[in-house]
C-alpha cells in the first residue's frame, strides 16, 4: 500500500503520445507475459468457459434474470453454501472493452452483470444494477419470501478493466435521486480504466460511438478530481488493484485514480500484485489460495 501523492497532477502523458502507442498501451493482450496474444486470448476465454461451468455444475444459480429493458441487461447469480439471509453481495462487472465479454467472479457466489454494448453501456444505464436490488433479493429468496422481509446486506461491486471502470461509475451516483440506499460497503477495482478520453484516439473507440463530452461525462477520474466529491459513506472502502504487467498506461490510470480518492476523503487502498498480467489478474480468482480472491474474502466476511 503506497501514500498518495501530494500536490496538482501534472498534465496527463498520454498527451504526448502517438496514436500508435496509445493502441499499444490500450491493447492489454500485447502486455501479455506468457502466451503470444491470440493464444492469450483463446485460453482465458477458455479458463473462463471452464469455470463457469464448475461454478453452475457445483452449487445452485438462477441465470440470466433480467435487470434492466435493454438485450443483454441480465444478471447471473450463484448462492454461496450455507447461505443465510444476512449473507452479503458481492457483483462482478466483466470487462471488454464494454462490448463483448463474461468472466468468472471470486469463488463465494457473486453475481455477474452482462452489460449494455457501448455506445448506452457508457451512459451508466448499465450500472443501474445497483438501483435494482430488490430483485436479487427476490431472487435470492426463491419468489417464496416478500423481498421487503429480508434484512439488508452489505453490498459489494468487483470489476475487472472496462468493468472496474463501470463500478467506479457508482461513486458518482446520486442516490437519493434513483430512491435506494443501497450499503455499498467496498469496491475492488481491477485492472480499470477511469479516464477515458485517450480511448477516443485507439481502435477501440470506433465500435464505442463515444465523443469527448461522452468521454468526459462518464470518467469517473475527471469527475472526482475536479469536485473531489466526498463519499457518501466514509466507511465504504476501495481497492484499487493492478498487475505488475499491466501496461504503463493502465498503472498510471490506477495510481492517479488511488490518489484522487485519497485526497477526496475515500477509504483507499493501492495493490500491485506481482507477476501477472492484465488477464492473469481475474482468471487466478478461481483459485481459493490466490492472494487477490483472499483479499476480496477477507474484506468482505471480516464485517459478517
Amino acid at each position: 500500500m503506497e501514500s498518495p501523492r501530494e500536490g496538482p497532477e501534472c498534465e496527463a502523458p498520454w498527451k504526448t503520445m502517438s496514436n500508435e502507442e496509445l493502441e499499444n498501451q490500450y491493447t492489454p493482450s500485447r502486455w501479455v507475459v506468457r502466451l503470444g496474444a491470440e493464444e492469450a486470448l483463446r485460453t482465458y476465454s477458455q479458463m473462463g468457459s471452464e469455470a463457469t461451468k464448475r461454478a453452475r455444475a457445483t452449487r445452485r444459480s438462477l441465470l440470466h434474470i433480467p435487470y434492466g429493458e435493454g438485450h443483454g441487461e441480465t444478471l447471473d447469480i450463484y448462492f454461496p453454501e450455507g447461505m443465510s439471509e444476512a449473507w452479503p453481495v458481492c457483483v462482478f462487472f466483466h470487462g471488454g472493452y464494454w462490448q463483448s465479454g463474461r468472466h468468472p467472479g471470486p469463488d463465494g457466489g457473486p453475481g455477474d452483470p452482462e452489460h449494455r454494448v457501448c455506445p448506452e453501456v457508457v451512459s451508466m444505464q448499465s450500472v443501474g444494477i445497483a438501483a435494482d436490488f430488490p430483485l436479487i433479493r427476490r431472487s435470492w429468496a426463491g419468489g417464496a419470501v416478500d423481498s421487503a422481509q429480508l434484512p439488508f446486506w452489505g453490498i459489494y461491486l468487483c470489476g475487472h478493466s472496462a468493468g472496474a471502470h463501470l463500478a467506479a461509475m457508482m461513486l458518482l451516483a446520486r442516490w437519493p435521486n434513483r430512491g435506494v440506499t443501497p450499503n455499498l460497503r467496498g469496491l475492488f477495482l481491477v485492472s480499470g480504466i477511469y479516464d477515458l478520453e485517450p480511448i477516443l484516439h485507439t481502435s477501440h473507440s470506433a465500435p464505442l460511438l463515444m465523443t469527448l463530452e461522452v468521454a468526459q461525462r462518464n470518467s469517473p477520474q475527471w469527475h472526482l478530481g475536479a469536485t473531489l466529491t466526498q463519499p457518501a459513506d466514509p466507511t465504504c472502502r476501495v481497492l484499487v488493484i493492478l498487475g505488475q504487467h499491466d501496461s504503463p498506461e493502465f498503472h498510471r490510470q490506477s495510481r492517479e485514480f488511488y490518489q484522487t480518492l485519497c485526497r477526496g476523503g475515500w477509504e483507499a487502498s493501492f495493490e500491485e500484485l506481482r507477476d501477472v498480467d492484465h488477464f492473469e489478474i481475474i482468471w487466478n480468482l478461481t483459485r481459493k489460495d490466490y492472494v487477490l480472491t483472499q483479499m476480496i474474502l477477507k474484506t468482505i466476511l471480516q464485517e459478517f
